[in-house]
């Protein structure tokens, strides 16, 4: 028999301003101590040497933290030419050197070909799985580590500012892409190596800094931060699915794990604009009920919610 969970049940999301030099873990220990919430989990890894917005999902939100971390992220982040680092940030060893500085031309001039879908190789020091191990854990114990390109997405990439030592960009991305392996790629096409010396997450889907609070503040609200409306709804990360109104009585056949068939459920209108397989929000009476899909002529719940 499983324990049973203690603390108290919130459910939605906080935005919190993430501080240099904290784990996204001990984030979320520290928002699992200040609010009491009996759940706590992080809707994205952001780096210790890297700030700005970390979603966090409390109680039910939980459940829709794919829907967080498959959003568009934002970064404004800074290279330092002239050294190359174990890590691709600040924190790791000098692996090489150059003293090529790029010019401004130089940069913008190479800045197309990461654009749109480009093969990216994670940084060693990363949570990629390789053989059911973290990379990190594998190259923290001095282990070779091999990681595979894949196809990552780029949406935007401006220069904001550059001088002889270093160069400040803003970058648009989907999931999975690395700026420290970004800078890492743009350095070596420019002919030198480079590391990423600063970097801040200013968005992460429906989440921008406009949204954020900082840890001081949700200390200072503890217990009662759900009241004092600092916690979003768990439908925040929801807003591109579709959303399908059920009655209250369809509501609990489809809680209760049973398929509905469509040509029986009351919102007729909304299932033509429903493609087989999509997700849909499952609603009753403006409560999220439950994620669902509708597949063979039927909807299927896939993650129900207690809310």
């Amino acid at each position: 028999m499983g324990r049973k969970r203690t603390g108290l049940p919130i459910n939605g999301w906080l935005a919190i301003d993430k501080p240099l030099n904290v784990t996204s873990t001990a984030v979320v220990a520290m928002v699992r101590r200040f609010t009491g919430a009996a759940k706590v989990g992080h809707g994205g890894t952001l780096d210790p040497l890297a700030s700005g917005v970390l979603p966090i999902a409390l109680g039910e939100a939980t459940k829709t933290v794919a829907y967080a971390m498959d959003g568009k992220k934002t970064y404004r982040w800074t290279v330092t030419w002239g050294e190359e680092r174990s890590t691709d940030d600040a924190e790791g060893e000098v692996t090489a050197t150059s003293d090529v500085r790029p010019s401004r031309e130089a940069i913008l001039a190479a800045i197309p070909r990461f654009l749109g879908d480009i093969e990216q190789v994670p940084p060693i020091f990363s949570a990629v799985k390789v053989a059911g191990k973290r990379a990190y854990d594998l190259a923290r114990a001095d282990q070779e580590v091999t990681l595979k390109a894949r196809i990552v997405r780029i949406d935007r990439y401006g220069l904001l500012e550059c001088d002889e030592t270093s160069a400040s960009f803003e970058v648009a991305t989907g999931k999975g892409a690395y700026i420290r392996s970004l800078a890492r790629d743009l350095a070596r096409a420019l002919g030198t190596v480079g590391y990423v010396s600063a970097l801040r997450r200013t968005a992460v889907g429906p989440f921008d800094l406009t949204k954020t609070i900082s840890l001081e503040t949700l200390e200072e609200f503890g217990h009662s931060a759900a009241s004092a409306n600092l916690v979003l709804p768990v439908e925040t990360v929801l807003d591109d699915i579709p959303a399908l109104a059920l009655t209250e009585d369809e509501a609990r056949r489809l809680q209760s794990g049973q398929s509905l068939p469509t040509v029986r459920l009351t919102d007729q209108k909304s299932i033509p604009t429903i493609s087989s397989g999509e997700a849909v929000r499952a609603m009753a009476e403006g409560r999220l009920v439950a994620l669902a899909r509708i597949d063979g002529g039927e909807l299927r719940p896939v993650r129900v919610l207690n809310l």
